[in-house]
């Protein structure tokens, strides 16, 4: 019996050391984790039960002009169109577990949403705390509506979106807002920093669910700035109405049609086809995503004939000849240069011609008469000063410089190619900037596409500056006359408006083979010209790619820029025909 008690007694002493040791374990954790792991600790919870979000701003909204808008409140926003937008659109959602009558909830949503009872009754009817959204991004019209009905266990979560009213229209100039909220390609990117503003924050308490449910602290953002773009709306519309018709009456494979103020350098119209709707960038495949460059901007092509103005004008600058001046020997219908033929386009000869009528006729062959009179360094030197081989600093994103060699290593027969426009390459931007030169009497401007940013109760304007003189004003206007010739006795005939004078000039361009040479059987037809020629209203370039049922420019580039300019002399400016005389 003794021994039976000290055995018990042995077996409470260890239970008692056991849980005297447990505590002391227990206690230090304690300590441990209250007072030495409590920063760490703290942190933790914290994490659990509070939360910080980020408030995206609200992005600003891009507007162009709109001379028939007058149902903006803003005074600020008075004549414009809002062509980018930020919508605030709502996901209804839903926590199955906190929903009572599933039945009676369907029936009632049904109505708001647009969808069937059972359509909603199927994705409710589950024992889950998160489902997909029952319907995303729906109207604050739509939600409001489902808010007022009070049903437990239905959440409205609000977001911003990009939205473009106008779809397809002016796309390239536009770009788009991507999914991260950043802006890419165009305007959306260019200006990115000014539409986006700063984001807030929000810190509270949240739920087992995540929602906050009581708000701590709140540091607010500021919303983006909304700017307004040189762009016409009246006038972009019928660019790209234009621009269609042309491409479907040629067959042709794309085009652009760009139309600027050559005295600003604001553009007023930019068109480019084919483009794509910036509300779905998310549906082009990523093999076609090239359509999101802008071709005006981006893409390089040999200019063929409408670079010709630019090697008479320099001829002029530098007193090399004036627009009646002839040759010592009459032209053939090619020239020999470097054992390479280079023959006229319609490979007849013009004789005696004047240097105006070397542009009426696009005599190949003349060009290079004025090319070996000018030499490498002073045609070099001009085509650079307009702008050529370099980028005009146009206010959009993915711009290119095109290609111009260096005419210090360039061979005669460089020069005499390059004389017509071929050998170099050029942006359908840069090629507008040089008859803008022309058309401003000799004053290059900078080429932009932003007119104003608006702040909150006042407008902050963006001023873009006139660049260095390039040619006088006496030259540039005698090259003018030259181009108002072309229009009238030469192949720029079908760009006429009756009582107006307009200058331009024709180019059917050649299309460069990857392995060397041209292609035979395509080519790219444009017209560039600015009108009325003593007080330009506009300068404008009209470019097809390769048209499959014309053979020149004077056939399609030309006819499609008479028809824009009757309306924009007549319709638009309305300026009086005693006016342009």
């Amino acid at each position: 019996m003794m021994q039976s008690v000290n055995s018990d007694q042995k077996r409470l002493r260890h239970i008692s050391v056991l849980f005297l040791v447990l505590g002391l374990f227990f206690l230090f954790r304690l300590f441990q984790r209250q007072v030495l792991m409590y920063d760490q600790y703290a942190i933790l919870a914290q994490k659990q039960y509070y939360t910080k979000i980020d408030q995206p701003a609200k992005r600003g909204d891009i507007l162009i002009s709109d001379r028939d808008s007058t149902n903006l409140i803003d005074e600020e926003q008075s004549g414009t169109f809002s062509i980018a937008t930020d919508l605030e659109l709502f996901n209804v959602t839903a926590v199955p577990r906190h929903i009572d009558d599933k039945k009676a909830v369907s029936e009632k949503l049904a109505d708001p949403l647009g969808l069937s009872k059972e359509e909603i009754f199927e994705k409710i009817d589950v024992d889950k705390w998160y489902i997909p959204p029952i319907k995303k991004k729906v109207s604050k019209e739509t939600a409001d509506k489902v808010a007022e009905l009070n049903l437990g266990g239905i959440y409205l979560e609000g977001q911003y979106f990009r939205f473009y009213p106008e779809k397809n229209f002016l796309s390239h100039v536009l770009g788009f807002v991507d999914y991260g909220g950043d802006g890419r390609y165009g305007i959306e990117e260019y200006y990115d920093g000014i539409l986006k503003g700063e984001g807030g924050t929000l810190q509270g308490v949240k739920d087992n669910l995540g929602r906050v449910v009581k708000v701590e602290e709140s540091e607010p953002g500021k919303d983006g700035s909304s700017i307004v773009l040189t762009i016409d709306r009246s006038i972009q519309y019928m660019a790209e109405k234009k621009l269609k018709e042309g491409i479907d009456k040629y067959g042709a494979e794309g085009g652009s049609i760009i139309i600027a103020d050559p005295k600003t350098g604001g553009i007023l119209a930019m068109a480019s086809s084919p483009n794509y709707d910036p509300n779905a960038f998310n549906e082009v495949a990523t093999e076609e995503q090239d359509i999101f460059l802008n071709p005006i901007v981006s893409s390089n092509w040999e200019p063929g004939s409408i670079f010709k103005p630019f090697i008479v004008s320099a001829a002029i600058s530098n007193k090399l000849v004036e627009p009646d001046t002839k040759p010592d020997e009459p032209f053939g219908n090619f020239i020999e240069v470097d054992g390479y033929e280079i023959h006229n386009a319609l490979d007849k000869p013009y004789g005696y011609e004047t240097v105006t009528q070397i542009l009426e006729n696009s005599d190949n062959v003349g060009m290079v008469w004025l090319a070996d009179k000018l030499g490498n360094d002073k045609m070099g030197d001009f085509i650079k000063n307009l702008g050529f081989g370099k980028k005009t600093g146009i206010d959009l994103t993915g711009e290119s410089s095109g290609q111009l060699s260096n005419p210090k290593k360039w061979r005669n027969v460089n020069r005499a190619t390059i004389s017509f426009g071929q050998g170099i390459s050029a942006t359908p931007i840069q090629v507008v900037q040089g008859y803008c030169t022309i058309a401003n009497k000799g004053k290059g401007v900078e080429l932009h596409v932003l007119n104003k940013v608006l702040e909150k109760g006042s407008s902050e304007k963006s001023y873009f500056q006139q660049s260095k003189e390039v040619m006088s004003e006496d030259d540039a206007t005698k090259v003018a006359q030259m181009l108002v010739s072309v229009v009238d006795n030469g192949h720029g005939q079908k760009a006429s408006v009756e009582g107006y004078r307009v200058a331009g000039k024709t180019g059917t361009a050649q299309i460069p083979k990857s392995d060397g040479g041209y292609e035979e059987s395509q080519h790219i037809g444009s017209f560039a010209g600015f009108a009325p020629v003593d007080d330009p209203r506009f300068v404008m370039l009209v470019k097809f790619d390769k048209p499959s049922n014309v053979k020149w420019a004077e056939d399609s580039a030309a006819p499609i820029f008479g028809e824009i300019a009757d309306w924009l002399l007549n319709s638009y400016f309305k300026v009086t025909k005693t006016e342009s005389q």
